[in-house]
């Protein structure tokens, strides 16, 4: 684990948020925390009552609100998804289709796949469902990664699927959905990205995507960028896939599977760490990445992703997350986090494997940031790995992993899905609902057992800090 020295900074360590979690989950907690957690809502409630002034140990303004009151305090809410693998959904995997065609005697489509008998649109279907419902409004979304369902390179095709999915937008404008690079949507120089989904409308012709009409301006590059929402900072990273073996998955002109171990360069790092260092304590800030980082969601931790050193079949009731890469080796381990970081300086690049960068940093600065959301492990909102679930609490920060909307990429575990997150004015609350795309595992709908209501370190404020106004 890499090592982060003491800095001088404005924004100090903040007291760690615990997150106020549905009475059906609450039941994993050890019980000396959850007696804490009740008895610290209900003391804050109880003076709310009596009326008198509380200050807390993060804002003289941080209130917990009653989250039944009649909504006058102004909302903002942030649909967040991940990992629509657009080609997947709509054409047979060269997986299936062995395990189908064992003699390979069936003539492939020409994209080099079959379409599927229940093709569907991952991405323009979930589009679709949250502009028809009433209660799922939202003002902006953000996708982090992997729009891509290639085991090789991305083709053209795909990305023309990708930006004719998004045309299924109605009520809102493709430039009110902000992007990242997942590790399938890696091509040298990372042009398919950067030309099909393009977060900074650099080619706009192919992607549709004007970036004057962003509705919250970008500061950035593709690879790393923010941008603000009243005093919520989104700070977002692309999966850097664009590497050799076993960084990442280019090889000899083409590509060899999208490697899942995560990877970000050094110069991310440095700039988010600079970000974040930087910002005032009234801030609430949101890390975005495709992956989670280790052994804080379901499927984060070692060998978790891909629990076994040697490959092994695919079946019911085995969770196999991701893909075994045989010239990975060891590295297989860090299939299911973010677990490499690249100095792409140097030629050839240099890497550290297992780097814990981030995690030594929240580490040493509890609650630093509020929120990481990511992907990249496709499940459903009940699964539990080592007693961690698709939404936990550590180092004082709230992890959420919004992952999948395919239902095909990733086998039968893969349940299509979305979180919608609601932010009001004065809180320092924000509820986090899941919506199901299929009814494969429930009615397709608002799934309310796996709705939760998390802690921030500050309250939301759509005027922006109070530094920043003053």
């Amino acid at each position: 684990m890499i090592k982060h020295e003491e800095l001088t900074r404005s924004r100090g360590v903040r007291k760690p948020r615990i997150s106020i979690l549905d009475s059906k989950t609450a039941r994993y907690l050890p019980s000396l925390e959850l007696l804490f957690q009740r008895s610290c809502k209900w003391l804050l409630q109880a003076i709310a009552v009596l009326g008198l002034h509380v200050i807390t140990g993060v804002s003289s303004q941080a209130t917990i609100d009653d989250p039944a009151s009649d909504g006058s305090n102004s909302q903002f809410h942030l649909w967040a998804m991940s990992d629509p693998h657009v080609f997947s959904d709509l054409f047979l995997r060269m997986k299936e289709l062995k395990r189908l065609n064992p003699k390979g005697d069936l003539l492939p489509h020409e994209s080099g796949r079959i379409p599927r008998l229940d093709a569907r649109e991952s991405l323009g279907s979930a589009i679709v469902h949250s502009e028809s419902d009433e209660r799922f409004a939202w003002d902006i979304a953000i996708c982090a990664g992997d729009f891509s369902g290639s085991h090789g390179l991305p083709t053209e095709r795909e990305g023309s699927e990708v930006v004719k999915q998004f045309s299924r937008l109605r009520k809102h404008k493709r430039e009110d959905i902000y992007t990242i690079c997942g590790n399938h949507d890696a091509s040298p120089g990372n042009e398919w990205f950067r030309k099909w989904i393009d977060p900074l409308g650099e080619h706009s012709a192919s992607s549709g995507v004007d970036n004057a009409s962003r509705p919250y301006p970008i500061e950035g590059t593709w690879e790393r960028y923010s941008f603000r929402v009243g005093n919520i900072l989104f700070l977002m990273m692309s999966d850097r896939n664009d590497f050799a073996p076993p960084v990442g998955s280019l090889q000899d002109g083409g590509a060899t599977g999208g490697h899942p171990p995560g990877a970000v360069t050094m110069k991310t790092f440095a700039w988010w760490k600079q970000k974040v260092l930087s910002e005032p304590e009234e801030s609430i800030i949101v890390t975005v990445h495709h992956h989670m980082l280790k052994e804080t969601t379901v499927g984060s931790g070692e060998w978790e992703g891909y629990p076994d050193r040697d490959p092994f079949p695919m079946g019911v009731g085995n969770r196999r997350y991701h893909g075994y890469m045989p010239e990975d080796g060891k590295h297989n381990k860090g299939a299911g986090y973010l677990y490499w970081l690249v100095d792409d300086t140097k030629r050839p690049v240099e890497s550290i494997a297992d780097a814990q960068a981030f995690e030594g940093f929240l580490e040493n600065h509890p609650g630093a940031i509020d929120l990481w959301i990511g992907g990249h492990t496709h499940t459903d909102p009940e699964d539990r790995k080592n007693g961690r679930s698709q939404i936990e609490v550590k180092w004082g920060v709230n992890f959420v992993n919004v992952a999948a909307l395919s239902m095909h990429h990733g086998g039968d575990h893969s349940e299509p899905l979305s979180r919608l997150l609601s932010f009001t004015d004065g809180s320092s609350e924000v509820r986090v609902q899941c919506y199901l795309h299929t009814d494969r595992f429930a009615e397709r709908g608002w799934y309310d057992r796996g709705e939760r209501t998390l802690l921030l370190g500050s309250p939301f404020n759509s005027a922006g800090p109070r530094s920043a106004i003053e």
